[in-house]
């Protein structure tokens, strides 16, 4: 018997049937080992040992595949063709290892395909290879680095910025790109400038619109003109000036098509063209690459979905070229066949590009077999792959200067299509721009003689960089060479999850809590967040994969220079800690204030209730705030609010008129959620009559901060995190003490963490429930030393 391991169900199915009977092809449902989240699953003092753990829910599983092979002569370890699906299968062996379920006489392979297509698993089984050992290492290594960094940093930021939630080795660098593209923006002081356009006439009548480029003989700058009176006095001596063609120059332009797509590539056009979120497109490209039900046959549609690569197979190339003549006619095809090559820093082994398996499966031959998003996805894959291997469009570009006798020039440029070329299929999109539209000038002949219709004046002023959209910070991440396609969706979304950014309008924007992380690991973990330290880490892993470093290195070099700084870290005064991030925070905190109303940093920071006190940022059990320094004879505080207003008043009774508000409606229950105000405090409901349900707002908490999400977290108390190493539930809840967990029937308080329970992770729990019980081991040695020390 031989048995084939894959990861995905879906994948088992759709290969199982291309196999046959002679194959038992199984699911290992992802990852079968895991880091467990507690402290010590990875020792730098035992030489970074680290100590795996399977799942409860990957219990039943690896139960049925050690069964398997137990019986099989032949194993297939085929996992992705990854880093990750590497160590994934390294696991699955280890385990079938440790269990004693592989025959002396059996022979185990790793088979490596790129799609799922009966002739590419054929391909791959007739020619298996061992497990690389250096791809386990460097994603052991990736693994080993992110678990140090969020175990080691994250309680710090526990301890010192209460209300944060966790930090991330590479989550925390793309929080501090988009906080300083946020900070670019608050500072930046926009400038107002003026163009002049004219509207010419030919002879025939025939209109057409063009720039003032000089003036006077003199080069007109984008900051020549920089108000309406500069503007209407340039009109007044141009608009009843004699004009005519001064030059016509005609060109032909060639337009290369785009690389077929990348991971990240894909991302950004999904965003721009589809409106699809990262987390989005990777999952429906996870179901096309695993198959989909045609004709009663399950069959993979694209190639392997996280690649770094452009290229594609010779066969897939000599494909498309088919295709392209049978559609377009052979005059649709380059000279030659197009390679492409991979640009991306630090780009991984090479794969092939994301790419239709069957490219003369059009789209619209297979819409009916597709759900509507899978359909819009496949089609942008299929367009993209078909314009790479097409012809260059051919645009014809005429510039024109239109000039008087006393040195005033305008300039008209205008395109038109030549050849269509690869345009008949596919144009990329365009971030922060709109697409290109081709206007076309009239045949015009030098010293021809122009009407100058009208001289229009028109003002500008400079804008600040944009937001990062999913797409453009997908390409930033690419190009600085942090993360990498796998990790790109997780990463938006661990961000959104821990409420350190929204996203909104399609762009990401801060939130405060996001503000003051940032804050606080670039003050005191600069070198940290470096872009150019998180690119050369992953260098450094790439290293490891082709064998040239050993992963150990790498952790040590990491290691304990990291925990030296998060021990002088922890050593710091939180009071010491807050005033140097209050003293980075003022332009972010007080924006309009010191930057529009051009108040000074004394005027500010005034408290406006005491007049002699000075705010301060302080800590609360929910997060920071601004508090005055005459606190407890003067108890003004303002709390860091939306990103519009960014301080809120909250020294006095909150204003109550607009409760009770109805937030929205609970979408599992269909119920109207409220915040009300009661003679206990504020409070949020769920329905009304008799069903109603009731949960009391946290002290520290202000009403207007509270949205639907976290009204019915609150409501939804207590809420189950998931299960521990040994499969026990843990649940986070609100009582009559505070919040607090619950595992067993035995509780432990979140006063001292901290943590919001609607908001703590499961990981972040089983921490403060490891911390907990070795407090208690400490304190009963400490007990039991006493008692002898008595006796």
């Amino acid at each position: 018997m031989n048995l084939l391991i894959v990861e995905s169900p879906a994948k088992a199915k759709t290969i199982g049937k291309y196999l046959g009977p002679s194959y038992k092809v199984i699911s290992s449902y992802g990852h079968v080992r895991a880091l467990p989240s507690e402290e010590g699953a990875v020792d730098p003092e035992h030489d970074f040992a680290m100590r795996y753990e399977i799942p409860p829910k990957a219990a039943k599983q690896i139960a049925a595949i050690v069964a398997e092979a137990k019986h099989s002569d032949h194993i297939y370890l085929a996992t992705d063709p990854d880093r990750e699906g590497e160590a994934i299968s390294w696991h699955v062996l280890e385990i079938l290892k440790q269990k004693k379920a592989i025959k002396n006489s059996t022979k185990v392979y790793r088979a490596v395909f790129h799609e799922i297509t009966k002739k590419a698993i054929a391909d791959s089984l007739k020619t298996p290879r061992d497990l690389n050992n250096d791809l386990v290492s460097a994603q052991k290594t990736r693994q080993g680095l992110d678990y140090l960094v969020g175990f080691t940093l994250s309680p710090v930021l526990w301890r010192k910025l209460p209300g944060s939630r966790s930090a991330g080795r590479v989550q925390s660098v793309a929080l501090r790109m988009i906080c300083e593209r946020e900070a670019e923006i608050e500072s930046f002081k926009s400038q107002e400038y003026w163009s002049i356009h004219g509207r010419f006439s030919t002879e025939k009548g025939e209109e057409f619109d063009s720039t003032l480029i000089e003036f006077q003989g003199k080069k007109l700058e984008k900051f020549t003109t920089v108000n309406e009176a500069q503007a209407a006095d340039v009109i007044s001596k141009i608009k009843d000036n004699s004009f005519s063609v001064k030059r016509v120059e005609k060109k032909k332009v060639n337009r290369n098509p785009q690389a077929p797509f990348s991971t990240s590539t894909m991302i950004q056009e999904a965003s721009r063209k589809l409106g699809f979120s990262a987390k989005k497109t990777a999952q429906i490209a996870q179901k096309l690459y695993e198959g989909i039900n045609i004709n009663g046959e399950l069959t993979g549609l694209i190639t392997y979905m996280r690649t770094d690569s452009t290229s594609i197979s010779a066969e897939a190339t000599k494909a498309a070229s088919e295709l392209i003549t049978k559609i377009y006619g052979s005059n649709y095809l380059p000279p030659s066949p197009r390679v492409y090559k991979t640009k991306t820093k630090n780009a991984q082994e090479a794969h092939e590009a994301i790419r239709p398996t069957d490219v003369f499966k059009k789209p619209e031959s297979i819409k009916s077999f597709l759900e509507e998003d899978q359909f819009k996805l496949y089609e942008l894959i299929w367009n993209r792959l078909v314009a790479s291997q097409m012809a260059s469009a051919i645009l014809d570009v005429m510039t024109v200067d239109i000039a008087d006798d006393q040195g005033n020039t305008f300039r008209a440029t205008g395109s038109s299509i030549a050849f269509s070329g690869f345009y008949k299929v596919y144009r990329e999109g365009i971030d922060d721009a709109d697409e290109e539209k081709d206007r076309i000038l009239p045949i015009l002949k030098e010293k021809e003689l122009l009407k100058l219709l009208e001289a229009i004046k028109e003002q500008h002023f400079t804008q600040p960089p944009p937001r990062y959209t999913e797409a453009s910070l997908v390409k930033r991440m690419e190009e600085l060479g942090i993360g990498r396609p796998s990790t790109y969706p997780t990463i938006i979304s661990i961000l959104q999850d821990r409420k350190y950014v929204i996203f909104e309008k399609k762009r990401f924007i801060p939130e405060p809590r996001g503000r003051l992380v940032n804050t606080f690991l670039t003050l005191f973990f600069n070198q940290y967040v470096e872009y150019g330290f998180t690119a050369n880490l992953e260098e450094q892993l790439d290293e490891i994969a082709a064998g040239k470093v050993i992963w150990k290195k790498v952790m040590k070099d990491f290691w304990y220079p990291f925990k030296n700084k998060t021990d002088e870290v922890l050593s710091i005064k939180t009071s010491e800690i807050l005033a140097k991030m209050e003293e980075q925070l003022l332009n972010y905190l007080f924006h309009k204030e010191i930057l529009q109303d051009s108040k000074s940093i004394e005027e500010v920071l005034k408290c406006s209730k005491c007049v002699t006190g000075k705010l301060q940022l302080k800590n609360g059990r929910f997060g920071s705030f601004l508090a005055c320094s005459n606190y407890p004879n003067c108890n003004y505080t303002k709390a860091i609010g939306s990103n519009d207003n960014n301080m809120q008043d909250t020294c006095n009774e909150p204003a109550v008129a607009d409760l009770p508000k109805v937030l929205g409606t609970d979408p599992n229950t269909k119920e109207e959620v409220s915040i009300r105000k009661g003679p206990y405090g504020f409070y949020v409901q769920r329905g009304e009559g008799k069903k109603v349900k009731r949960t009391g707002l946290p002290k520290d908490l202000n009403y207007q901060n509270i949205d639907l999400n976290y009204a019915i977290g609150l409501l939804n108390m207590p809420r189950e995190l998931g299960l521990d190493q040994e499969g026990v539930l843990i649940r986070a809840g609100a009582g009559k003490f505070g919040p607090y967990l619950e595992r067993s029937g035995k509780y432990i308080s979140l006063r001292t963490a901290r943590i919001d329970p609607v908001l703590i992770t499961l990981e972040e729990a089983l921490g403060i429930i490891k911390k907990s019980s070795s407090d208690k081991k400490d304190k009963s040695s400490q007990g039991k030393r006493s008692a002898k020390a008595t006796i």
